[in-house]
């Protein structure tokens, strides 16, 4: 089994990042091989609504850092997507990841990725009550089934914390081990 993170923040000791790396480790510890991809370290660009990957190609047109990225989702069992929620959205280096994977359709809009992967979104917001922009996982979390994500799942941490301070959440901590657990029993034992 491959579980990959997509870190979406650009700051190094991020709450979404350190929650994707529980999630990680805790799969690890499981069996599962694991991988991460820090999109503020790597070079690229978003969608160029050139329609190349409906019209002559099966993938992105695009060659940078993020080619990498979209090969991994295809080979994986589960994609950890963590980002933090800027003015009621994912941040901009996430929304430019995720419009490339627009790819990830054939030109009948059917998805070209294998089905039942599972995902996890994990959003941190500075905003206390977690009912504020509750929408964002929802919009994403349809793009993912009609990408042939079976298992969905959602973790959000909620108030204004300091990077590097999900140690402090023991709730969000245990959540973040027992979706790996869930991700690893969802996965088909052939993989």
């Amino acid at each position: 089994m491959k579980v990959i993170a997509i870190l979406g923040s650009p700051r190094p000791k991020s709450n979404s990042s350190a929650l994707a790396r529980k999630i990680l480790e805790r799969s690890g510890e499981l069996g599962a091989e694991t991988q991460e991809f820090v999109l503020n370290k790597l070079q690229y660009k978003g969608c160029q609504a050139c329609e190349t990957c409906k019209t002559k190609l099966d993938h992105c047109v695009l060659k940078d850092d993020l080619t990498e990225v979209l090969e991994a989702i295809h080979k994986a069992d589960a994609v950890v997507l963590g980002t933090p929620n800027y003015f009621g959205e994912v941040s901009g280096q996430f929304k430019s990841f995720f419009d490339r994977t627009y790819s990830f359709l054939n030109p009948d809009f059917t998805s070209r990725l294998t089905g039942g992967k599972s995902s996890v979104i994990i959003m941190a917001q500075g905003q206390t009550n977690l009912n504020m922009y509750a929408d964002v996982y929802s919009r994403y979390e349809a793009w993912l089934t009609r990408y042939g994500f079976a298992n969905n799942f959602s973790l959000r941490m909620n108030g204004p914390r300091p990077a590097g301070s999900v140690e402090e959440r023991q709730d969000l901590i245990t959540e973040a081990q027992k979706i790996a657990e869930k991700l690893i029993l969802l996965t088909p034992k052939n993989h």
